[in-house]
């Protein structure tokens, strides 16, 4: 079984996040980045079907060289090789029209996306993904079972859980439950110093088509001070409650 695994270069949720050029621009200076902690899930879950069921395992991500050390981490967890499609993401569309034509050039039988990643949480790729290949496609994914072709999905459905079959080949949105963060693999010495030796390789993009752009971003709205009631005045309360925060 051939599985490729979506990686998405992602902000640190800790770091200072600003922007450039009128606020039209995200600013990556002193920014930590990281795997999507969505595609980290799932690449836990490749990692227990290479070492169970004998499946090779790739990793790829649409960026430019600052995201190869985010590959390099997903190498060193145990991937076998990289691909790096060498574009700057524009938008979703265009960023499911690259990763299809690895799917098919590379004949996976398996592919595997976080549902969505944290930085625009646009949660689109992976189903446009499916629909440009005509894969299969399971989104908010728990639970992944494979045997032969034949598959047996979970997914997270609004007030419970839903079992699916299917068949490969397949496309899935994971998320925490294909494993536990208990599960998560940090890298070790012997897996940095292999991970130089694996191949990471660069492509050059296909033409696509953009969708959407980015007009502008916006911080949130720093949170107002916060007022202390004493216990015995529950007028006070009621009265902010009612005028200020307008919840009564």
């Amino acid at each position: 079984m051939k599985i490729l695994v979506c990686i998405s270069h992602v902000p640190d949720t800790t770091s200072k996040i600003n922007f450039t050029e009128n606020n039209t621009q995200f600013d990556p200076n002193g920014v930590q980045f990281i795997i999507n902690p969505n595609d980290e899930f799932g690449l836990t879950r490749a990692m227990w079907f290479k070492e169970k069921q004998g499946a090779t395992v790739d990793v790829v991500t649409v960026g430019e060289v600052a995201v190869e050390p985010t590959l390099r981490k997903a190498l060193a967890i145990g991937a076998d090789a990289a691909i790096r499609i060498n574009m700057t993401p524009q938008d979703g569309f265009s960023v499911a029209q690259q990763l299809a034509k690895v799917v098919q050039d590379g004949n996976y039988d398996l592919v595997i996306a976080g549902r969505e990643s944290i930085d625009y949480n646009g949660g689109m790729v992976p189903g446009m993904m499916a629909e440009l290949i005509g894969a299969n496609f399971v989104n908010n994914c728990i639970s992944l079972t494979i045997q032969d072709n034949s598959v047996i999905a979970e997914r997270e459905i609004d007030g419970g859980k839903e079992t699916l079959t299917t068949k490969l080949p397949l496309i899935i949105g994971g998320q925490k439950g294909l494993v536990e963060e208990s599960d998560l693999r940090i890298p070790n010495m012997r897996g940095i110093m292999m991970a130089r030796q694996k191949p990471l390789n660069v492509i050059d993009p296909i033409d696509a088509i953009t969708k959407s752009s980015t007009k502008s971003f916006e911080k949130p709205e720093s949170k107002g001070a916060v007022t202390l009631v004493d216990k015995d005045n529950l007028d006070q309360l009621i009265n902010l409650l009612h005028n200020e925060a307008k919840v009564i």
